[in-house]
């Protein structure tokens, strides 16, 4: 085996994608396929089933052709015509923001408690949006409605200590 031949051998792990050109007539092409190559065609092929791309019939044949092929250029020609396979990993999840939820029971906790629980709904709910923006976190309709009850609860005390007063003024006017 000569050097050249030493950079075709491919570590197990990361073989070549499945609708990738193998260079049929030389490379990689005519070296054998094992099962878990087999394996690899296959499950493009179900995902090429699953979109659409190929009836039934052709789905099958295929199948039978993946199971037989023996090289690598074997394999190349049952996917050639089929677009590459998109990404498959799975996207985390953005967490949500403690504070975005601290905001909204704050902001509920007020029904309970009284007005204690206003300043940290408010100062909570402007701190997360805050986070959420630089961080991409989850939690924006959370923290919005801490601030709105927050904000809700200031508006009305405000109303009924002026209501208050003015009814106050004129009960002292008479």
């Amino acid at each position: 085996m000569n050097d050249e031949d030493t950079t075709l051998i491919r570590d197990s792990d990361t073989p070549p994608p499945a609708a990738q050109a193998f260079a049929p007539g030389g490379g990689w092409g005519k070296m054998r396929a094992c099962d878990a190559d087999r394996d690899r065609v296959v499950e493009f092929l179900n995902v090429a089933y699953v979109e659409g791309r190929l009836s039934r019939d052709e789905y099958d044949g295929r199948l039978e052709d993946a199971f037989s092929a023996r090289t690598y250029a074997d394999l190349d020609q049952i996917v050639a015509d089929l677009p590459a396979a998109r990404a498959t990993g799975v996207t985390p999840v953005a967490k949500t923001n403690g504070l975005a939820m601290a905001s909204l029971a704050c902001g509920l906790a007020q029904f309970m408690f009284g007005p204690l629980a206003t300043i940290p709904a408010i100062m909570f709910g402007y701190v997360a949006l805050h986070q959420i923006k630089r961080s991409g976190e989850q939690g924006t309709g959370l923290a919005l409605a801490g601030l709105i009850l927050g904000w809700a609860a200031v508006i009305l005390g405000i109303l009924l200590i002026v209501g208050a007063s003015i009814s106050g003024m004129h009960g002292t006017m008479h």
